[in-house]
């Protein structure tokens, strides 16, 4: 055993404590990025006794399909006092809190390192599950106690950086849509005298394909008249590495790091895009996901960059792509109710063929462009300004290893 290694089993017991009085009613689930996430389960007519009690500072995990997912999902709880979760989950606690902190722990566990040790550990056939055995014998390195606080310190700040940036960048979105709804929805947009249009009695007319008034001048047209369409393909693994450049390439996945897309793991080059059967789209290109778990994710491009045949690339037909955003986000849950599909959501060209939109002035649709271009410019920096935060974060969880080799070198000194 490697210096200071100790297997995981050493410092953790299960719990199981059951909500027998039906005295805790925060249901959460488990996600595979590592998060308690709000149930989305039908509890109706279901025992809720049975379900278990995690409690603050305790971890719940999965090892089912780790293989399938590539991940053992697995998360800390830390903002709630108590909360119930499925019985399916193995819930578990720190026995010394002294000797091994728990946010020490869920760092380890947060390394791509762990999941791929979870991977190839997994069984069970296509959807391999991790015996709880083997995840008892996982081995990591447990310095002191002071350098366990000081490494949680300086990830914490990272990550505390990255969420508030996310905040900012939620709140500065819906700044932009809220400024498109009051003027295309609510028919508000400033008229020649500046004034709200439709409270200042600017005329309306009745549209009978919209069934309802909209301002006079505006039409009601097909969604792929005023967007075009477009598809992707995914690069193949038989590609060169000399081919691979600095091309970024989106996928759904991408939806979970940053909603304002700058940058992605894989990268194809130009001659790459021509063998993979994919094409390289301008910056400002909406994608939006067509299958699969993150059906109906909307991320706009801040860079120029290629994507996987998930998607569709979406880009107005001489009108800017900052509309063309909110208008997509505007119907995409209408899209996502008549989604099509047996195993997975699917979202199929004729979704948005036969779905009608209001189409004011183009004129409008510019000024609108005009006004929100600064938003969009400074949500792009900020999640660049994420991914180097991410880069950071991954060089700080890589430390954690280092400590050891540093420690276990001086010995020999």
């Amino acid at each position: 055993m490697r210096s200071n290694y100790r297997p995981i089993g050493d410092y953790i017991r299960l719990v199981d404590e059951r909500n027998k009085e039906l005295k805790v009613t925060t249901l959460l689930g488990l996600s595979i990025s590592k998060e308690f996430i709000p149930s989305v389960a039908n509890t109706v007519g279901t025992n809720m006794r049975n379900y278990k009690i995690i409690r603050k500072n305790q971890f719940a995990c999965s090892i089912m399909q780790v293989r399938r997912d590539g991940k053992m999902p697995v998360a800390l709880l830390e903002d709630i006092e108590e909360a119930i979760i499925s019985q399916a989950y193995p819930v578990f606690e720190i026995i010394d809190t002294e000797v091994l902190l728990p946010q020490y722990l869920m760092m380890w566990f947060t390394r791509s390192e762990f999941d791929r040790q979870a991977t190839f550990h997994a069984v069970g056939g296509v959807r391999g599950s991790l015996e709880w055995e083997d995840f008892l014998a996982f081995e990591l390195p447990v310095p002191s106690i002071e350098q366990q606080r000081e490494i949680v310190r300086e990830y914490n700040v990272i990550k505390n950086r990255i969420t508030l940036n996310q905040q900012l960048n939620k709140k500065l979105e819906e700044t932009a849509q809220a400024l498109y709804r009051n003027w295309f929805v609510d028919f508000e947009f400033p008229n020649e005298e500046e004034k709200p249009y439709k409270s200042s009695g600017g005329k309306m007319v009745y549209n009978e394909e919209l069934d309802k008034e909209i301002p006079e001048g505006w039409e009601c047209v097909s969604f792929t008249e005023i967007v075009n369409i477009d598809g992707g393909g995914t690069p193949k693994t038989s590609v060169p590495e000399y081919w691979r450049g600095d091309i970024p390439f989106y996928t759904p996945g991408d939806l979970l790091n940053e909603y304002f897309v700058l940058k992605t793991v894989k990268h194809i080059s130009n001659s790459g895009l021509k063998k993979c059967s994919s094409k390289l789209y301008p910056i400002n290109t909406i994608f939006l996901t067509a299958r699969g778990a993150t059906v109906g994710g909307i991320a706009i491009a801040g860079v120029p960059m290629a994507m996987n045949q998930t998607c569709y690339a979406m880009t107005g037909k001489n009108i800017n792509n900052y509309f063309v955003h909110q208008l997509c986000k505007n119907l995409i849950e209408k899209l996502k109710t008549e989604a099509t599909g047996a195993t997975f959501q699917a979202l199929v060209t004729k979704d948005f063929e036969y779905t009608n939109v209001i189409f004011p002035k183009t004129n409008l649709i510019s000024l609108y462009g005009s006004k929100v271009k600064a938003l969009y410019k400074v949500m792009w920096g900020i999640a660049n300004q994420n991914e180097k935060l991410r880069l950071l974060r991954a060089l700080l969880l890589s430390k954690m290893v280092r400590v050891e080799k540093e420690k276990t070198s001086l010995a020999y000194e």
